[in-house]
């Protein structure tokens, strides 16, 4: 793909990969916009190289996801480097908690919060980036079965948790 439509494409996605990323950094809204960026520079500068074995969105939602686990796994480390040096009180995760993206469904939100990562990211891909059960298993690097089991689970956890609320039986 050469680099005019390279850039068009990643801006005709900019809307939905922005909120994979927000999915991907549990709704953390400067994380997201980093691991976006750093996403951008990775294909922009032939660092991840489109080979066409899926859909452009697939393939770039699954640059995202690993962007995002690379970003989380440095935090990690540095959260972990600062305990180490100066004790609990510097530590970023106790400093401040992290910003939510503001939802107009916050049961929903918190719902889909209570379930395992994996479950979240196939029903996010599935639900909001209108991707089918395989290329949400392409884009999160999983076979299409455990994404089919991740994605059943996942709508049948949200269910019960769900339930009380619109007052059926779990």
């Amino acid at each position: 793909m050469n680099a005019p439509d390279l850039r068009s494409e990643l801006e005709r996605l900019h809307s939905g990969s922005f909120g994979w990323a927000l999915a991907c950094c549990q709704h953390r809204m400067e994380e997201a916009e980093d691991v976006l960026h750093m996403a951008y520079v990775k294909v922009l500068e032939g660092k991840a190289r489109f080979d066409g074995r899926a859909s452009f969105r697939t393939w770039f939602f699954g640059v995202i996801r690993h962007t995002a686990i690379e970003q989380r796994r440095r935090r990690w480390v540095r959260e972990a480097l600062l305990l180490h040096w100066f004790g609990a009180q510097s530590s970023p995760a106790a400093l401040a908690a992290p910003q939510q993206l503001p939802s107009d469904n916050d049961s929903l939100r918190n719902a889909l919060g209570r379930l395992p990562q994996r479950q979240q990211q196939v029903l996010h891909l599935v639900f909001y980036q209108d991707l089918t059960v395989d290329e949400a298993a392409t884009a999160m690097g999983v076979s299409p079965g455990t994404a089919r089991t991740h994605f059943d689970r996942g709508k049948r956890k949200l269910r019960q948790l769900l339930a009380p609320e619109r007052g059926e039986a779990r």
